[in-house]
């Protein structure tokens, strides 16, 4: 039996025990939470020591909403335009795409990714100047738009017809009809799994999404639509498990289209595969679906006319009350969860009527379904998601007013909604079990410290934005304390998982996955969090990454 003996400050988030100085591991497993010297004297001399000193200790960290081939292809197989900072910067895209394109000339197609949208709106031709011979798509941050150049268009099949078969609000087109280039929404769910690759590429693409995410000290996450950027995820995860690569525990959503002719066939599906394709490491316990899109594409749901275009209230894509409630209830039927999509008031209106409609049929008050990012909610639906015991999740590294996104969020649906996004504080006290998401690589920045800092700021530390006030005007009254961004990020998500019993916390019996920083994010000054370094992420016992 392997026992290793781990040493520093342990935060525990176990609220018998919150402190510590010392763990036992046996097998993966702690055997013994305490002090330093009855670990050492229960360990024996042959325990392996793991002293990190006057660190701090966590469980690790999950993320409860994320797209992992997303991430590694994003990382090692794109032009990633996130280097040009956050502000929208086309001279810099195109350089950082042109420098793409000639390292990887065997490429049939070329993606870039990363792209802000702001009030400027570029059309084919952008793309077209800096490569006309093959397909080239770029990609927003949140991936529901695209901007394909000509060849891209015709490789895509996106012509007059098919414009006029998606809607003109989710393909754009010129004067003469003809496609422009943007294309958002369905249409891009749709293009995605088209693009070329290989089941190497995928298994490639996960592994570069478990080395970030353990190099940011989280030991699990969700992947909500696992076969959104490519269909060959769902196997490259269980390949690798097989093969004894995948350490990063995942908790798997699988992809739901719109308003699906059968909904009970849907469900019955996903429980097939999760009995044949489920493990340890790679675990399926929901479905995933879309409400809507975006706001910064109008294509966000909302109960408001948008402030720009009065009569247009966005886009409704899974909108059929019946089929949702059908969705439901046969998830739960099969023991699985509903993780849908919902950025606007509308879509998380509709998705709580369903929800509440679902448990009048099926009695069961802990399904622990999931609304994910919720930008716009109304007041009395933030109330009904802790009723109903649904699990909001919420990006806190979204909070700030963030330059050019900000502006162009107030523009389409007014000053005082733009103010009053993300309620995060407003939902615990409601008594719903928060939890955090990152959605990356849909947002840039996975990071544990930022997400603390931003739950309680509500702003872009100064070292990173000098001079700018990014707070919006609800930002006092919506904060968070430290206790509930560490909640929000380990026991929680267990508990959206219905994996509370083994994650999340630093208990007797529980696995071994701790995150070690330099900081203590309970007490430290909150300008020091923001500045927090990892020292080493821990999986089953076992360092996976150090610094």
């Amino acid at each position: 039996m392997k026992q290793t003996v781990i040493l520093g400050n342990i935060i525990t988030m176990d609220e018998k025990r919150p402190f510590a100085k010392a763990a036992l591991v046996k097998d993966g497993v702690f055997a013994y939470i305490g002090g330093a010297e009855e670990a050492r004297k229960i360990a024996g001399a042959d325990a392996q020591i793991l002293d990190y000193g006057e660190n701090f200790i966590y469980p690790g960290f999950i993320e409860a909403h994320c797209h992992g081939h997303m991430a590694g292809d994003r990382a090692i197989g794109q032009a990633n335009l996130a280097q040009a900072g956050f502000a929208t910067n086309y001279p810099k895209y195109r350089e950082i795409i042109k420098a793409f394109i000639a390292k990887n000339p065997q490429r049939e197609v070329y993606v870039a990714s990363g792209w802000n949208e702001n009030e400027e709106y570029v059309s084919k031709a952008y793309l077209d100047e800096i490569c006309a011979d093959k397909p080239l798509i770029m990609t927003t941050s949140g991936g529901h738009s695209m901007l394909l150049n000509t060849k891209a268009l015709e490789w895509a099949g996106i012509d007059a017809a098919a414009a006029k078969r998606y809607g003109y609000d989710q393909v754009h087109v010129d004067e003469n009809g003809e496609p422009d280039g943007y294309i958002c929404e369905l249409p891009v769910v749709e293009l995605m799994p088209k693009l070329p690759s290989t089941f190497e590429d995928a298994k490639n693409f996960l592994l570069e999404w478990q080395n970030i995410a353990f190099r940011n000290g989280y030991t699990a996450a969700s992947d909500a639509g696992v076969e959104l950027n490519n269909p060959l995820a769902f196997m490259a995860y269980h390949e690798l498990e097989k093969e004894g690569r995948l350490k990063l525990r995942t908790y798997a959503y699988l992809l739901i289209p719109d308003n699906p002719e059968d909904p009970k066939a849907e469900a019955a599906l996903v429980a097939e595969k999760r009995a044949k394709y489920s493990g340890e490491y790679y675990n399926i316990i929901g479905l995933k679906t879309f409400l809507d899109g975006v706001i910064e594409a109008h294509t966000g749901w909302m109960l408001e006319d948008y402030a720009d275009k009065p009569g247009y209230r966005g886009v409704a894509r899974f909108n059929d009350h019946d089929k949702m409630v059908a969705l439901i209830v046969a998830a739960d039927a099969e023991g699985l969860s509903v993780h849908s999509h919902s950025i606007g008031t509308g879509a998380t209106h509709f998705m709580l009527d369903c929800i509440e409609d679902a448990e009048k049929i099926t009695g069961d008050l802990d399904q622990r379904n999931v609304l994910a990012h919720l930008q716009f909610v109304a007041d009395e639906d933030i109330q009904r998601m802790a009723k109903t015991r649904s699990i909001p999740a919420v990006p806190p590294l979204w909070t700030p007013k963030m330059p050019g996104g900000y502006d162009m969020e107030a523009a389409y649906v007014g000053e005082e909604l733009a103010g009053n996004a993300y309620p995060i504080k407003s939902f615990f006290d409601a008594g719903a079990n928060v939890v955090f998401h990152s959605d990356y690589p849909l947002s840039p920045m996975l990071d544990v410290k930022l997400s603390i800092y931003m739950a309680e700021k509500r702003a872009v530390p100064e070292t990173l934005m000098p001079g700018l006030d990014t707070r919006r005007s609800n930002s006092a009254k919506e904060s968070v304390t430290r206790e509930q961004a560490l909640k929000a990020l380990t026991i929680n998500v267990a508990r959206q998982f219905k994996q509370e019993h083994r994650l999340g916390s630093i208990e007797f019996g529980k696995i071994a996955n701790m995150a070690v920083f330099d900081c203590d994010f309970l007490h430290a000054d909150i300008e020091k969090v923001a500045q927090a370094n990892l020292v080493a992420t821990i999986v089953d016992g076992e360092e996976v990454y150090k610094a």
